[in-house]
């Protein structure tokens, strides 16, 4: 069991780090603006804070990815959520038995490691989109890795919905930077360069 209360807190950072003429500046995920991307962030964690408890989603929410969604109080709703989806996650509970994420069903420890690579990967890309500082405990990072190496196995030209195709990144890379490459992000994106990935 992974603590994912540093990755959550530095996430709600950079989301408090935003500015309000942010929202519609570009992302590494290509079809997402900053806003949009907010309105994600939102989504999962409310979705893998109820996947950790194994309770259905309340009625009407879900994940989307619209930034006309974010009303005016995304700022202080984001982190709250946040905040909730670490704290499920503390559960030893959280970790076994089967749940469900997205529709899918799926092992707790599974839905945990899905739940830390968005959170991490989405951090990096919110953090380069808005020109903020970013870094993660290398021991969270290496989680990620290890569920997204398996799933670049599975599918190697990207997973519709949850990565783009790979990126290839140099094998004596930084870790975090290995993970974006996987994950199908390039790690020198820039918003002047308004990258690939999904």
């Amino acid at each position: 069991m992974l603590d994912l209360a540093p990755a959550t807190r530095t996430l709600t950072d950079l989301v408090q780090g935003v500015r309000s003429d942010q929202l519609a500046d570009p992302t590494p995920c290509a079809a997402m603006s900053v806003g949009d991307l907010l309105d994600h962030v939102d989504g999962f964690s409310l979705a893998f804070a109820a996947a950790a408890r194994k309770t259905p989603l309340p009625a009407g929410s879900g994940t989307s990815v619209d930034a006309s969604n974010l009303g005016t109080d995304w700022q202080e709703r984001i982190p709250g959520r946040l905040a909730e989806l670490a704290e499920a996650w503390h559960d030893d509970a959280a970790w076994s038995g089967m749940t469900q994420a997205g529709g899918v069903d799926l092992p707790g420890e599974v839905a945990a490691a899905v739940a830390l690579d968005e959170v991490i990967v989405h951090s990096w890309d919110l953090a380069v989109a808005t020109g903020q500082p970013y870094s993660c405990p290398d021991a969270l990072v290496e989680a990620a890795c290890g569920f997204v190496a398996s799933a670049v196995e599975q599918n190697p030209d990207g997973t519709p919905g949850l990565f783009g195709p790979p990126v290839p990144v140099a094998a004596d890379a930084p870790m975090l930077h290995r993970l974006l490459g996987m994950a199908g992000r390039d790690p020198g994106w820039t918003p002047a360069t308004s990258g690939v990935a999904g």
